[in-house]
């Protein structure tokens, strides 16, 4: 009878934050990270323009992006509406990439966390995306980002925000419940091995409504995937500063 190799197999070691976000845009192994743009941003621009709110898209205009990973939403809405944008990422392969696709566009990129001040300045910016990037900060910096955003939006200009959503959503309160964070609602995210926040959707309109005023809501239904497990719900928010 053949003897069993007497080794025991090495764990793949996990990697955090920036270097997670490197090899995955370098060599994708966890996520499916497109190019096109994203179809809640798409709708997003739908709904300003049916409710009159076109001129956030005025061309010219620029957006700014918090955690633009390859760039492909800021590239969107300046191949189709003219606009200028600003990218930040924490990733510098995200950011090369970004910035290669670009080519020929009024796009400025900047490596850094999203939770850090933006090299910015004040009321020069029409549209702000938050899209699932503000989870993985902290209370501090989700706060500090927030508060950025509405700094460097101009007045009247809007904030596209989409995250995670806790309500009715069975696969978030497992993951509180096994693998719970440094801070109430959040986990540690089971790849990354990184805290990831989680919100309820009063308390994600409170901490929005500090700031802005919060316009429309859209959640994600509750769905399952073909093999039955629950898929996990999203909220999208639009929210417009105010010309006070």
């Amino acid at each position: 009878m053949p003897r069993k190799p007497n080794f025991t197999p090495k764990k793949k070691r996990k990697v955090h934050g920036a270097t997670f976000w490197d090899r995955e845009y370098t060599n994708p192994e966890y996520l499916k990270l497109s190019e096109r743009e994203s179809g809640d941003l798409a709708k997003c621009v739908r709904w300003l323009i049916r409710q009159k709110h076109g001129e956030v898209l005025t061309v010219g205009n620029s957006a700014i992006d918090a955690g633009c990973g390859n760039g492909r939403n800021l590239i969107w809405l300046a191949n189709e509406y003219k606009m200028k944008g600003f990218g930040v990422d924490i990733s510098s392969a995200a950011i090369a990439q970004a910035r290669r696709a670009s080519h020929g566009l009024d796009i400025k990129y900047q490596v850094g966390s999203a939770g850090a001040p933006l090299d910015v300045e004040d009321q020069t910016q029409s549209f702000a995306l938050d899209m699932m990037t503000s989870h993985f900060l902290t209370k501090d910096e989700r706060t500090a980002l927030r508060d950025e955003l509405w700094r460097t939006l101009k007045p009247g200009g809007f904030l596209f925000m989409k995250t995670f959503l806790r309500d009715e959503d069975n696969h978030t309160e497992r993951l509180l419940k096994d693998s719970p964070g440094p801070e109430t609602g959040s986990y540690i995210h089971p790849i990354m091995g990184v805290p990831e926040h989680v919100y309820y959707e009063n308390d994600l309109k409170q901490f929005l409504s500090e700031k802005f005023i919060v316009r429309q809501i859209y959640r994600s239904h509750r769905h399952k995937n073909k093999d039955g497990r629950g898929k996990r719900r999203t909220i999208s928010v639009y929210a417009e500063k105010d010309y006070r």
